[in-house]
């Protein structure tokens, strides 16, 4: 991904996804190393080398809250890459593992989940992200994420409010 076109190339490729429900609400991850009020999140993860978005998106899903790809359908997609920066007290933390990227750039994805509340296991995968989880209003996000990242946020609520509505 990253090239002589790539306007940001000291930025790690990522996707976000909102995931909808059939009354239009958000699904949305509580991190448990994140202090409050600012330790809600919707699924986000890397891409990895070769990976289409898209698939990034589905298989980023399934890890982090044992969603499978037969019970979502994507609706909508944000056309091009949304970014934000890490600020220096994160990039400095010697606990910080991706030091060599100033943040992040994003494709953001909208899903609708067909299946049911049983289907989501948050420990399905190795690597644990969330320690708790809640249906809520999509407008809500932008206030309940780390300050740094809510420019993204807000971009992805104006850009998915069509989605937040519930299903005939």
């Amino acid at each position: 991904m990253a090239g002589t076109d790539d306007p940001l190339p000291h930025h790690r490729a990522n996707v976000g996804i909102a995931l909808f429900n059939a009354g239009g609400q958000v699904w949305l991850g509580r991190r448990e190393n994140t202090p409050p009020p600012w330790n809600w999140q919707l699924p986000q993860g890397g891409i990895d080398p070769g990976e289409a978005p898209e698939t990034a998106a589905l298989r980023e899903l399934e890890e982090e809250t044992g969603i499978s790809a037969d019970k979502v359908a994507i609706i909508g997609e944000i056309p091009g890459w949304l970014s934000y920066d890490y600020p220096p007290d994160v990039r400095e933390d010697p606990k910080f593992h991706k030091k060599r990227h100033l943040g992040q750039k994003q494709r953001w994805f909208a899903l609708r989940f067909s299946g049911s509340d049983a289907d989501i296991d948050l420990e399905c995968h190795g690597e644990v992200e969330f320690d708790a989880w809640r249906w809520g209003d999509l407008a809500e996000t932008p206030e309940l994420i780390i300050p740094w990242k809510r420019g993204v946020y807000e971009q992805v609520a104006a850009a998915f409010a069509k989605f937040a509505v519930p299903q005939d």
